[in-house]
């Protein structure tokens, strides 16, 4: 649905993206991060059509963005970090008026103003003037206005920042239920949102793309050992004993609880996993064992990891 090939924005000497590619499939939710001047911003601007770039090429639908670029905003529904708002307006009279901006047909505006503020849950505040309105409310009528003409492509910029615990989750959830039904790129600094919300993951530094792929592929690839954490009962000389004992084991970490309850964190070789064998170990030395589970690298250690110079 998207494709941008070699893109490429520069402002004097200074080269805000640098040849950057990649492809966002029909109905994919597809997360952006990167930290602050990396480039996400102008990417989303460029391929909405508000921004051209110095060099490169975007296509949205096939369209080409510079070439056809009123046909490509029809489109797109774009949300940008500042929702584009008129505070002394009531949110329905709002809609209603972007909806003529859009040119969505006269007869169709008030069916599509009803629908939209039915999607994203504003038709309780509908007379309300939307200066007025809590921080919540106004993102979910900013990305109404994206939503009226019925865009095939969402991209959202930033959507849930500065927004409480329950709106962020709110918004999340009202994004993923738009997964399947349209093509999202979201641009986002709350990791943990990517791994809810997105099917894959472009990670952005210095103008150039460090990785594309899904969050787990990104985990495999780049962590160089598994962790397993067990909580147990037992002597902590025999137990770090019987642990180094076992075969692709590279080490271990011991830490006290109370009543002799240890946890270990036990790293072991990449791709060999030691659970059954570390379990088996454990009970069959009549231990207490009260759990068991794999440690994942998070989202956080892998955005680190890639935007970090050593």
């Amino acid at each position: 649905m998207i494709t941008v090939e070699n893109l490429t924005k520069t402002y004097g000497q200074v080269r805000a993206l640098d040849k950057v590619s990649f492809q966002v499939e029909e109905g994919e939710v597809l997360g952006f991060l990167g930290p602050n001047g990396a480039g996400k911003t102008t990417a989303m601007r460029i391929i909405t059509g508000f921004m051209p770039p110095t060099k490169g090429r975007v296509t949205v639908g096939g369209l080409d963005v510079e070439k056809d670029n009123l046909a490509v905003r029809r489109l797109i529904g774009y949300l940008p970090e500042n929702s584009p708002l008129y505070w002394d307006m009531d949110v329905q009279g709002y809609l209603h008026f972007v909806s003529e901006v859009k040119g969505v047909p006269r007869k169709d505006r008030a069916r599509k103003v009803r629908e939209v503020m039915e999607e994203v849950a504003v038709t309780d505040v509908r007379n309300r003037t939307v200066g007025k309105l809590s921080k919540g409310y106004k993102q979910r009528v900013g990305l109404a206005q994206a939503l009226l003409n019925d865009p095939p492509v969402l991209i959202l910029d930033e959507p849930t920042v500065g927004l409480d615990p329950k709106q962020i989750i709110e918004i999340r959830e009202l994004i993923k239920s738009m997964a399947g039904k349209r093509t999202i790129i979201l641009s986002t600094h709350i990791l943990p949102e990517v791994s809810m919300v997105c099917q894959r993951v472009i990670i952005i530094n210095k103008g150039q793309i460090a990785a594309v792929d899904t969050p787990g592929n990104l985990t495999e690839r780049l962590q160089t050992s598994r962790q397993m954490e067990v909580i147990v009962r037992a002597p902590e000389k025999d137990l770090e004993q019987k642990l180094r004992a076992l075969p692709g084991v590279k080490g271990i970490q011991i830490s006290h609880h109370e009543n002799g309850v240890l946890t270990v964190v036990v790293d072991s070789e990449k791709g060999k996993d030691l659970r059954p064998a570390v379990a088996q170990t454990l009970v069959g030395a009549g231990w207490e064992l009260y759990g068991l589970r794999a440690i994942e690298m998070s989202l956080e250690e892998i955005f680190i990891q890639l935007v970090t110079e050593e």
